[in-house]
């Protein structure tokens, strides 16, 4: 089975290339090219194209944030003024270290933000003097996260 999606073509090999580098990055090409059965030369070309597509957006190192005392996870719904508020709120939201997402949404939130903090008084600290200290922004509505369960990426 082909996935065709604006001119980027997956078969089964390239399927099977990036569902092994999706469960873990540093898996060496080689052994992922021996499981196929193709040369490491091949499944690096195949990345190289998959790359230029546009749908490998690079690798990162992902660390667990509870290592560093990141222990409190919440999602912050913030109500803007105005729209026209929206870039201006956003590059001031950039500066907050503790803000690890930012969406512009429908629905009652004109952003809603993915934050991480050590414990609830840091929470407390980034929410009344970083976040609702932001001109445009009206009030917040905050959710605190007890528990992820699922953490993945989209299957392909």
């Amino acid at each position: 089975m082909k996935i065709v999606d604006q001119d980027v073509v997956i078969d089964g090999i390239d399927k099977t290339i990036l569902n092994a580098l999706m469960e873990d990055a540093k898996k060496p090409i080689l052994e992922i090219a021996r499981g196929i059965g193709i040369t490491g030369a091949a499944v690096h070309q195949r990345l190289r194209k998959l790359e230029k597509s546009g749908l490998i957006e690079g690798s990162k190192l992902m660390i667990d944030p509870r290592i560093l005392g990141y222990k409190t996870m919440a999602f912050v719904g913030v109500y803007l003024d105005k729209a026209v508020s929206n870039p201006k709120a956003v590059n001031q939201l950039r500066e907050i270290t503790e803000v690890i997402e930012c969406h512009y949404t429908t629905g009652n939130w004109s952003i809603f933000l993915k934050i991480l903090c050590k414990d609830n008084e840091h929470l407390m600290q980034v929410l009344n003097k970083n976040i609702q200290g932001i001109e445009g922004v009206s009030r917040t509505e905050t959710f605190i996260s007890l528990n992820q369960q699922i953490n993945r990426q989209i299957k392909i």
